[in-house]
């Protein structure tokens, strides 16, 4: 970035839109930057002067490299000389009307129609298996009109679902998809967090994990949704360390807050030993926890060929009908569906009978790497053990309908503890210590600044202006009250760069800024470029016009890929994440991107080949070993090289992760695999007539209802 004259001959054009006319006039204003940057570093090595406050250039780069690696700290260090480059462009008078325009320390204003309600706010909190979800959905279903909002589209359909199955009109609102009860003007709504409707008047809200909204990249959605939503009662599902918050800023908005503290309905332990990695150590009722749908699939066959005896799955992307036929014949204990294997999204309230939650691994990918899991995150997932009743269960024993909260609540039903423990030695001790601590409280809630407001900040700036240069400043110089943080906005500047050379609307970059796009992938960028310009042109929409989209990928037979399994499996999935991404964008563009019902279709095909697929993946225990230490590997690498740039300091400013899933995937469900790396030691297994007998035996298998 700072070779002057490659970066002139690169972005001439950008450049001159910040003022900087000729390559002798960007060498002077580098030569200038750098000595900014070496008196930053003096004054952070001098007098520890790391504070935004103090120090703000040193901060912004070090957090950077803390939250992306190298990739966050060039970006960072590409606005901050663009920030450098307009030190002096502006007069006072408009520097002051851009601090004004940026004044987030009120962000319920954002809401009027909202403040204008007299609300009330009632917060359940508890641990996993406690009965406070239950009680707010009560309160949701006795209602005349209501809407449920969830962090996951496995929770939004189960919630469609149960609202369906009692009689009652329910719509279904994802990103990806929406389902609306067709003549129908009045009808629940259940969604996915983000897609909370803002302008409806309803009598109650249900919006659950409130703790999310403390994820220092997504708490913004949740946010909006408590601050937004114009519900007379809204029901906060969620943790005890954020009623401090909650309390605090229903005080500000004057909305009354009631508490309702849960306790667990059944006892919980953690085990003093693991599986030492050994299958035969399972039990009935046994769910071992994995990260992505090809470790989960690995590990069924694994565990399966190990004990010759069923295992369901459970995940967040399986179909909605295969997974409640899988957690089914889990639950059952007539049948030989011994185990289960599931992926994180157990955490999030799915009804299973489980005994004992073992984690296959205790750590997780982030963006450049991997880090531990949190104490909650490991709490949420192994406090799924030991659930007192099945969703089976509670469909068929439900209890009459009440008015009282309480009475509605679900019986105490004594019973064995729930038990949690590790496949691996290595693992044990981080679960157990997890299990032994409180997980800090939620202090700040996620904000990130609407369309609106960005639309008026850009006005101000010349028209040759990187729209990431307009959102990274406005972040920038953001005033947020103790109560809030503005959210990371890392991937969404990548995002602003990749469609700068298409003209379009503020509102138009805004909608993208906030589309799933899977840029991780290679395919990933141009889909998004290819995407931007059918929205600049505002044509040329239609699914089969688009040569950037894998089509032919259709047209090949597996086979072809014999040699090479992991590219095959790594091209369905980047195909599906274009057609996520055009669903997504045929709800905001219909007029654009009109070929929704064969993306569909595409969608479908490429599921049943993903599952296909995986289906019949293997991997040897050695290599599955080796996987999980190298995992682990890299997770003590990265806490190191934190260690290194913070010091005695190991934490960084601002708020912890607290997502499920990944946010992008379709539904924010789990990926189908962490990185290309874990596809390289999986070798396909051939189909035999056993394992196709099994199947036709067994018609909950996840194959065999498509």
């Amino acid at each position: 970035m700072m070779n002057s004259s490659q970066s002139w001959a690169a972005k001439e054009h950008e450049y001159k839109g910040f003022g900087v006319n000729s390559k002798l006039d960007l060498q002077r204003e580098v030569k200038l930057f750098r000595l900014s940057i070496e008196r930053a570093c003096d004054l952070a090595n001098e007098k520890n002067a790391v504070s935004k406050k103090e120090n703000p250039l040193f901060w912004s780069l070090r957090n950077a490299f803390v939250e992306n690696d190298m990739p966050g700290l060039t970006n960072e260090m590409v606005y901050a000389f663009q920030n450098f480059l307009m030190r002096s462009k502006f007069p006072q008078n408009i520097i002051d009307t851009h601090r004004k325009i940026a004044d987030f320390r009120f962000p319920f204003e954002w809401f009027p129609a909202t403040r204008a309600l007299q609300r009330t706010v009632h917060l359940h909190v508890g641990p996993t298996n406690s009965g406070k979800t239950y009680n707010a959905l009560k309160a949701l279903e006795n209602s005349k009109s209501g809407i449920y909002s969830g962090p996951l589209r496995l929770l939004a359909h189960e919630v469609y679902t149960r609202f369906l199955a009692r009689g009652k009109k329910c719509a279904l609102v994802t990103g990806e998809e929406q389902r609306i009860p067709e003549g129908e003007d009045t009808f629940f709504r259940s969604c996915t967090v983000e897609m909370t409707p803002l302008n409806h008047l309803v009598d109650v809200a249900v919006i659950d994990e409130i703790q999310m909204i403390g994820d220092p990249d997504r708490g913004w959605a949740w946010t909006q949704a408590f601050l937004g939503v114009q519900a007379k009662e809204v029901h906060l599902c969620g943790e005890e360390r954020t009623v401090e918050l909650i309390q605090s800023l229903c005080a500000t908005t004057g909305d009354e807050c009631i508490v309702h503290r849960y306790d667990r309905l059944s006892p919980l332990e953690t085990m003093t030993e693991s599986l030492h990695g050994t299958y035969e150590n399972l039990q009935k009722g046994d769910a071992v926890v994995s990260f992505s749908r090809v470790g989960i699939h690995a590990l069924k066959n694994q565990i399966e060929a190990a004990t010759g005896r069923r295992c369901a799955m459970v995940y967040g992307s399986l179909p909605p009908e295969t997974r409640a036929q899988q957690a089914a014949l889990f639950n059952d204990p007539d049948n030989d569906y011994d185990f289960l294997v599931a992926s994180d999204a157990i955490g999030m309230g799915l009804n299973l009978e489980v005994k004992r939650v073992i984690f296959e691994q205790t750590h997780k990918r982030t963006k450049t790497g991997y880090r531990q899991m949190t104490t909650s995150e490991l709490k949420q997932i192994g406090g799924r053990a030991g659930r007192y009743r099945t969703a089976r269960q509670a469909t068929v024993s439900e209890p009459e309908k009440s008015s009282n909260e309480n009475e509605a609540t679900p019986p105490r039903k004594p019973g064995q503890p729930g038990l949690v423990t590790a496949l691996e030695d290595d693992d044990l001790d981080i679960v157990r210590e997890a299990f032994t601590r409180q997980p800090e409280p939620i202090r700040t809630a996620g904000l990130q600044p609407p369309p609106s407001v960005i639309e008026r900040f850009s006005s101000y700036f010349p028209p040759n202006t990187p729209f990431s240069y307009i959102v990274a400043r406005l972040r920038d110089i953001a005033q947020v009250s103790s109560r809030f943080h503005m959210c990371f906005m890392g991937e969404l500047l990548k995002v602003a760069d990749l469609i700068q050379p298409y003209p379009m609307s503020v509102y138009d970059r805004c909608v993208f800024l906030n589309a799933p796009v899977a840029l991780r992938e290679k395919t990933g960028a141009p889909i998004l470029q290819a995407f931007a310009r059918c929205v600049s042109r505002m044509e040329g929409g239609d699914l089969i016009d688009i040569p950037e989209v894998d089509l032919e990928l259709l047209d090949i037979d597996e086979d072809a890929f014999r040699d090479d399994p992991a590219e095959y499996l790594q091209r369905l999935e980047a195909l599906h994440k274009t057609i996520t991404l055009y669903l997504w964008l045929s709800y905001r563009y219909s007029g654009v991107f009109r070929s929704q019902n064969l993306a569909f279709h595409v969608k479908e095909q490429v599921e049943d080949r993903i599952n296909a697929h995986l289906a019949k993946i293997k991997l040897s225990e050695a290599q599955r070993r080796a996987r999980l230490q190298s995992i682990r590997k890299a997770a003590s690498q990265s806490k190191r090289k934190m260690e290194r740039v913070l010091g005695d300091d190991t934490s960084v400013d601002g708020p912890q992760h607290e997502l499920s899933g990944e946010w992008n995937e379709e539904g924010h469900q789990e990926p189908l695999f962490n990185d290309a790396e874990e596809l390289q030691p999986i070798t396909r297994m051939e189909p035999d007539s056993t394992n196709s007998k099994a199947r036709k035996a067994h018609p909950g298998h996840p194959h065999s209802n498509r």
